[in-house]
């Protein structure tokens, strides 16, 4: 892990205590779903869902793959996704780049792939747009997990899950526009980080 990712995620374990008490019980029940598929040799499949896939469920996906890394928890993989597609916000990009992520443009089309990494050597994570339902995110045997109200309320059935869970984060689209745009963004990055690490701090307890 590079060293500026790796001293964000010091910090914010180190915060853990920010997270409030029911938000940790909610957390450590996705932490349970990794613990147990992993007990019986199986990958953990994460599906991260809000309604555009643009903001919110690229930072749950990038920070579970590297809370995965960080504390060295195998066989998981995580995917995002949306109700619609749309495009990853330029000012989420941003953000998950100030943190420490490693992201590189793939192309400038109207829904950009960006190459995320983090590490030397590794796969890269390829962050685009996309339907929750649509390739590369698995099908069935998943754990959907809903970060907006938006679109818990309108998947009333997400077709293939074997878990799910509403763990809605605030928008920092509330502040696109404004004087506090990047502070908001970066604010959300860090507290879906926080609890990404969580999370998998408590696959292993």
């Amino acid at each position: 892990m590079n060293d500026d990712l790796a001293a964000q995620c010091e910090k914010l374990v180190s915060e853990y205590d920010l997270i409030p008490k029911e938000r940790k019980e909610k957390l450590r029940s996705i932490s349970k779903y990794i613990a147990t598929k992993n007990a019986k040799g199986h990958v953990s499949n994460l599906v991260v869902i809000c309604t555009h896939n643009s903001r919110r469920s690229h930072m749950g996906q990038l920070w579970l793959a590297a809370a995965a890394d960080y504390y060295k928890v195998k066989n998981v993989q995580s995917f995002s996704g949306g109700t619609e597609e749309t495009q990853f916000n330029s000012s989420a990009v941003e953000a998950l780049y100030q943190v420490g992520f490693d992201i590189a443009t793939k192309d400038k089309e109207f829904n950009p792939i960006y190459e995320v990494t983090w590490s030397r050597n590794m796969t890269p994570h390829f962050a685009f747009s996309k339907q929750y339902h649509k390739a590369p995110n698995p099908q069935k045997d998943f754990a959907a997990i809903m970060v907006c109200t938006e679109a818990d309320a309108g998947c009333p059935v997400v077709s293939g899950c074997d878990f799910r869970i509403a763990l809605p984060f605030d928008d920092p689209k509330a502040f696109d526009g404004t004087k506090q745009e990047k502070g908001k963004y970066l604010e959300r990055a860090k507290q879906i980080g926080r609890e990404m690490l969580y999370v998998l701090s408590q696959v292993k307890k």
